[in-house]
């Protein structure tokens, strides 16, 4: 078990895993944060499986993607329907609407060959689809950007969130409230809040106006929050509402975005994948233009590159549980409330189980493999995998088939990007391109 007791940024804990595993082979690393705080960082599959198994480790807040115990697996069973297939199929129309807005977008930012910027895009377009989809709330976000209030905390808190984690004293709560960025971050936190509730209550009496009108339109994740009920015909509360909308937006098109920005960029950088993708969307899309959702399944091809696009850049690079009891791992006995670091972007990129990982290779997920699935966990796996996972899929397929249906995307050979690794991936330099019309 490697150990250090320097502070890191999260690219350092990246790097000294993989380090360590070349030359250890170690499963585990141990990490004291400027002495005090003990993090240890799983970056081995089989060591990852033991925790990813369970639904007992937590974190400090709310919302089903970090609740914990009882809690959790009661609002994970009112949360499943909303993610059911008949809930998504809609969905995909709203998604069509977002990126013709983005595509028109990209079109006029790169006339005449110009190299474009395309992440903060990106950003605001799934966004607009988060807002579309959760609480049917279109607040033109691509067109007015960070002018809109709503966006612009959005975004503020997002950034903050990546700021804190470059600097390690700020990681007690006590501390970090008390500092000049966590009083800016309870500002926002407070505005977005305050949004949300609003935008809740709004629907609450509307709906107990007029509950007829659920069977007049599809249904978004708020109504499903809204009318889930438990064996017992209670529902959720107005805190847990609000915590399971907050969740859905942030991890939601912060993920997503990252996702879809990498694959782009990736399209540009490896042209062979980029004409694979194309061939067999214009073979299932013919002259129309709007994905319908009997096409989604049909993108086989643009499924694997997708799925390689996370293995290379990890959405999440990695996830953390606060464990609750006692654990022994590989043999090491971790004590109760230890934060456990699961390292997906090392377990997407481990030399043991890839073969030749660096290398950009969509066809490695055609092949029969007899590879553990937990060496491949964009979405975690386990009990607490992502409930969101197939509808954020589908956002890509629509968005990434939507693109290369009408443009030919280029590198910028003079600004590659540079990945970087916190709460998302993200570049440090941005991420640019050029397109063509087709």
């Amino acid at each position: 078990m490697g150990s250090s007791s320097s502070s890191f940024k999260f690219d350092d804990f990246t790097d000294l895993c993989f380090k360590l595993i070349k030359q250890t082979k170690t499963r585990i690393v141990s990490i004291w944060i400027m002495f005090f705080f003990p993090l240890v960082l799983i970056c081995h599959p089989e060591t990852a499986k033991i925790l990813l198994k369970s639904s007992e480790p937590k974190s400090k807040r709310d919302g089903l993607l970090i609740s914990d115990g009882k809690k959790w697996e009661r609002n994970r069973r009112l949360l499943t329907p909303a993610f059911h297939f008949d809930v998504l199929k809609p969905y995909v129309q709203i998604y069509n609407n977002v990126f013709s807005i983005f595509l028109d977008k990209l079109e006029k930012a790169t006339s005449g060959g110009r190299s474009v910027e395309i992440y903060e895009s990106v950003g605001l377009a799934t966004l607009d689809t988060m807002l579309r989809c959760s609480v049917s709330y279109d607040a033109s976000v691509q067109e007015q950007g960070s002018k809109h209030p709503y966006v612009d905390a959005v975004r503020r808190l997002s950034n903050i969130t990546q700021e804190r984690l470059l600097r390690p004293w700020l990681t007690p709560d006590f501390i970090f409230y008390l500092s000049p960025l966590g009083r800016e971050f309870s500002k926002h936190s407070k505005y977005v809040h305050e949004f949300d509730e609003k935008v809740i209550q709004e629907r609450r009496k509307s709906l107990e106006a007029n509950p007829s009108i659920l069977k007049k339109r599809h249904l978004d994740f708020l109504d499903i929050l809204l009318t889930a009920r438990d064996e017992k015909g209670t529902g959720l509360t107005g805190r847990e509402v609000r915590d399971e909308v907050d969740t859905f937006l942030f991890e939601g098109h912060d993920t997503t975005a990252s996702s879809i920005g990498w694959a782009i960029y990736s399209l540009a950088k490896y042209p062979e994948e980029q004409q694979k993708v194309y061939e067999e969307v214009k073979r299932v899309l013919g002259d129309r233009e709007n994905v319908e959702w009997s096409d989604i399944q049909e993108f086989t091809r643009l499924s694997l590159f997708i799925k390689e696009t996370m293995r290379m850049y990890s959405p999440v690079p990695a996830i953390a549980r606060m464990t609750t009891r006692e654990i022994e791992l590989e043999g090491v006995v971790i004590p109760v409330n230890t934060e456990v670091t699961i390292m997906i972007h090392v377990l997407n990129n481990h030399e043991e189980i890839w073969n030749k990982p660096e290398e950009f290779r969509s066809d490695r997920f055609a092949e029969e493999s007899n590879r553990d699935p937990y060496s491949y966990v964009p979405f975690s796996a386990g009990p607490r995998n992502c409930i969101g996972q197939h509808f954020a899929l589908n956002e890509q397929k629509v968005a990434l088939a939507r693109l290369v249906q009408r443009f030919r995307i280029l590198p910028d050979p003079d600004k590659e990007a540079i990945p970087t690794n916190s709460v998302v991936t993200r570049s440090k330099n941005g991420i640019y391109i050029k397109l063509e019309k087709r």
